[in-house]
């Protein structure tokens, strides 16, 4: 008896999306991204198949409150570009905490996502929100289980 492999069909993919909400309070930046990434991309499903977008919504609060391992607060730094010259500008992890902590968290789980055409759409049903209020969220959301 043969068994075969089904891969789903972009078109008739059951999209079923659920929302998952994770809490920063307390958690290791890196480690809580990439559970948020895996819930984006829907890993976790059985129907999971790269080419489909078949990930869930995730709603993030306490995003001032997320936790850094070792000196990362004082080390790591932020880079962007102008596009002039000389327009390198460099931003420590502690000013970027305290200008916008919801930028920390996206640019952690953005770069946790392949750079294909599905990222845009996945990071799309990404909600990040500094304090524990999440407004424009319409539906309840389940609460994801702790990473650490």
């Amino acid at each position: 008896m043969s068994q075969k492999t089904y891969i789903q069909s972009p078109k008739t993919a059951p999209h079923e999306r659920r929302w998952h909400h994770i809490d920063a309070d307390g958690q290791v930046l890196g480690r809580m991204a990439t559970r948020a990434a895996t819930l984006l991309r829907g890993k976790h499903k059985p129907t999971y198949t790269d080419f489909v977008d078949c990930g869930d919504y995730v709603v993030i609060t306490n995003a001032a409150k997320v936790r850094f391992t070792g000196n990362k607060l004082d080390q790591k730094f932020y880079f962007s570009h102008s596009g002039y010259a000389g327009g390198c500008k460099t931003v420590p992890l502690r000013r970027q905490m305290e200008k916008d902590p919801r930028k920390v968290i996206f640019l952690a789980v953005k770069r946790m996502i392949n750079d294909n055409r599905l990222r845009s759409r996945q990071l799309s049903r990404l909600k990040i929100f500094s304090g524990e209020q999440t407004r424009d969220v319409p539906r309840p959301v389940k609460a994801a289980e702790k990473t650490s």
